[in-house]
This record gives C-alpha cells, sequence and structure tokens, in this order.
C-alpha cells in the first residue's frame, strides 16, 4: 500500500519568532508534530511535544549522519552547475554525524570539555564578570543588558577556553549570527567559510605553537590508541564549541534577567535565597531555552510519531522551545525557581546532548549572582512592548535588553 502524502505544509511567519510560545502552544494542542514552512521557507516536520521530542532524538530512524550535505543537496536541486556556497570542512561536525563516527568524536572532545576541566575557570569567570560590572556602574544609570553584559561575558569566557584571541572577537562573533540566524544561504555559506578559514590557521598555530587552552588540548587528544582528530574535523569541532560556547549563554542571561523582571515576586524570592540560584538557572532554561530548534534530522524510513506518519527521507526538527513549555511540567507557563530540576531539553538530549552544558550552567549562575547583587534595584528602561526577539529559528533570543540599574552596592 503506498503510503498517504503528508499534508500542505503550514506557514509559519514573523509571529513565530515575536509569539514563540503562544505559536508552539497551538501547535502542540493541534498535534505535536506537524509538517510546516518555517520562516525562510525550509519545510520540515517540526516536534513540539515533549515526548515526542525525547523520541525524535534518540531513536535511530531519524539520522543525523550528512544532514547538512542532504540540505544543501534540496537547496541547489538538479543543477549541475550549482556549486555549494557552505565551507565543507563544517561537515565533520559533532551534529552531522551518527554513531559510529559520532561516538569516535565526541569521546575524543569529551576527554578535554568535562565538568571537572570547567570548575576551574569559576575564578577567571567572576573575575570577568565583576569588570563588565565596574564598566556598567562607571557609565551608568542605564545599560543595555545585551551589549555591556551577556554578549561580552561568554566572548571573553570562550576566547580564554579555546585559546582564541580575543581581539577577534568582533570577526567571528558576527560570522556566527549569520550562520545561526534566518539569513540567505549564500550569507550563511559566506559566514561558514570565514568562520572555517580562520579556525583553519589558528589550529595549524596551535599545532606549531601549544599552550595551555581547550583548542590545543583538541590537537592534541588522542585515544589509547593513538587515534586524533582530523584538521577538518578539528575546525568544525571547535565551530560548534565557538558558537554554542556564548549563542546559548547570551540568551539564558539576558532572558533569565527579562523573566524575573516579568516576574517581582520570583525576584525578590532569588535575592531572599540566594542558594536557589542552580535551580533558578534550570528554570530560566526551561522557561525561555535560550535554543529555538534543535539541528535538523531526517527520517531513514518511514515513522509513526505524535499520532502522524512521517515518510522516509523527511526532514525532521524539534521545538526545544515548545517542548519544555509542554505537559510534562506542572503549570508550564509559570516562572518557577522553585520548581524541581531536572526534564527539561534545554541542552537537548541523547547522544548530541550540548557537551558545554557545564560551562553554560556556570557561567549563569555567576552572572546572575552578580548582577542581582550588585544593581539590586534593577528594573526595564523601555516598555515591554519595545522589545523584539532576534529573527532566528536556531537561537531563541532578545535582540537587545535596556536597563535602568539603580544604585550599585558592593
Amino acid at each position: 500500500m503506498t503510503a498517504p502524502l503528508p499534508p500542505a505544509p503550514l506557514p509559519l511567519g514573523e509571529n513565530f519568532i515575536q509569539d514563540a510560545h503562544t505559536v508552539g502552544a497551538e501547535l502542540r494542542a493541534a498535534s505535536p508534530v506537524r509538517f510546516v514552512l518555517l520562516p525562510g521557507g525550509f519545510p520540515v516536520w517540526l516536534v513540539t511535544g515533549h515526548e515526542e521530542a525525547r523520541t525524535a532524538v534518540t531513536d535511530p530512524r531519524f539520522s543525523s549522519d550528512g544532514v547538512y550535505d542532504r540540505l544543501e543537496r534540496l537547496r541547489l536541486g538538479d543543477s549541475e552547475d550549482a556549486e555549494s556556497h557552505f565551507a565543507p570542512e563544517l561537515a565533520k561536525n559533532l551534529l552531522n554525524l551518527d554513531p559510529p563516527d559520532h561516538t569516535r568524536l565526541r569521546a575524543l572532545v569529551t576527554k578535554v570539555f568535562t565538568a571537572g576541566a570547567v570548575a576551574p575557570l569559576r575564578p577567571r569567570i567572576e573575575a570577568i564578570t565583576d569588570e563588565l560590572l565596574d564598566a556598567m556602574e562607571k557609565s551608568g544609570p542605564d545599560s543595555e543588558l545585551l551589549a555591556d553584559y551577556a554578549l561580552p561575558l561568554p566572548i571573553r569566557v570562550i576566547c580564554d577556553v579555546l585559546g582564541i584571541p580575543f581581539e577577534d572577537r568582533d570577526r567571528f562573533t558576527a560570522w556566527t549570527h549569520t550562520m545561526v540566524s534566518a539569513a540567505t544561504p549564500e550569507e550563511v555559506g559566506a559566514a561558514s567559510m570565514r568562520m572555517a578559514s580562520y579556525l583553519g590557521e589558528l589550529v595549524e598555530a596551535k599545532r606549531r605553537d601549544p599552550s595551555e587552552d581547550l583548542l590545543t588540548r583538541l590537537v592534541h587528544v588522542s585515544d589509547s590508541g593513538g587515534d586524533r582528530l582530523s584538521r577538518d574535523e578539528l575546525i568544525a569541532t571547535a565551530v560548534v564549541l565557538l558558537t554554542g560556547g556564548f549563542e546559548t549563554t547570551v540568551n539564558l542571561i539576558s532572558s533569565g534577567v527579562l523573566a524575573l523582571l516579568r516576574h517581582p515576586e520570583q525576584l525578590a524570592l532569588l535575592k531572599a535565597r540566594p542558594e536557589l540560584m542552580p535551580q533558578a538557572v534550570e528554570e530560566f532554561l526551561r522557561y525561555e531555552t535560550p535554543n529555538n530548534l534543535s539541528s535538523p534530522r531526517y527520517t531513514t524510513e518511514e515513522v509513526e510519531l505524535g499520532g502522524v506518519t512521517i515518510p522516509a527521507g523527511h526532514f525532521v526538527m524539534v521545538s526545544w522551545l515548545a517542548a519544555n513549555r509542554g505537559a510534562r511540567f506542572a503549570e508550564p507557563d509559570r516562572l518557577d525557581i522553585t520548581r524541581p530540576a531536572g526534564g527539561h531539553l534545554a541542552f537537548g538530549h541523547g547522544i548530541h546532548y550540548c557537551v558545554g552544558a557545564a560551562l553554560a550552567r556556570l557561567e549563569g549562575e555567576i552572572a546572575f549572582n552578580r548582577l542581582l547583587t550588585r544593581f539590586p534595584g534593577l528594573g526595564l528602561a523601555v516598555e515591554e512592548s519595545e522589545l523584539t526577539w532576534r529573527f532566528s529559528t536556531a537561537m531563541h533570543g532578545l535582540e537587545a535588553l535596556p536597563l535602568r540599574l539603580g544604585p550599585a552596592t558592593r
């Protein structure tokens, strides 16, 4: 029997970005899996249910292997003269592989990127945080949180961790923003080419002149059999770590601050009980998930998920944002910093769980603690209606967050 054709995709527009929770709830209520047309024109089966999301990222029938190559072939069509705009080095990244290749690559990466390796970074992160807060206090009484704090903090940390010259931050920040935005394939491809070229030169520099940083350790790491990362694998891994190493944390800090300002009773509780901070960070991650959609996967055979049949060879993406507001959580639309931690999918799930989760959590705890201690009277400097979300299906983050700092304390 021939499988039924999928329905016409549901077009998603600007409100998918600017009113994401409302749209996510409507999609989830209608069906936890829906064939949609994302802003930018990409047809995909979008998963909005929590349990369905966990299945989609753990069931081997949903494959990541070479998914970006498939996307590029789809974009190029059948034209023999069409040429890819994307850097070929980036194909060997953790998000584009299945086991056993993914298993091998992740094992080498996690040798140097562990929770134990992150813990000693606390004093350096605290020092960077205090420097930024000092500058904000000096230039007050108002501040734009992303430009002054939420963006420079994780960028400086990831530069330290990976051993990337801080003076190059404007270049790679611009490339990264383009790569995770809803820009044209040509613009995204050009940014990927520049990023790959830059990191390729940096990898070779670390090989010639090793230092005490994560990228150097990745260049030289090997397993018991002597296996090492290839040059392309190093570049692809560095891109994933660099992009994930600050984009997620920027959004965690800025969206978390906004959530607290929108819920003054939760802000007062956190000030009164600062020991709740680790739990609060988990709630911020769930409530305004920094990553909007997962990386794409495709079905290797016909799959039934959430009561619908997805044909073989179709692309599937998970809305972490929608899944984290699902029925898995009591009163999911309520911010509750006392909510038991665990169960959210902000860092993904399964074999592709974010390798930088421990670093993001540590940065978040320090950033919130020190910001709220220094500026206890923090408030919005604009009406909420003036705030907008970045036009990105990959990331869920504010364009800007103007704040009134209030008196500083030491």
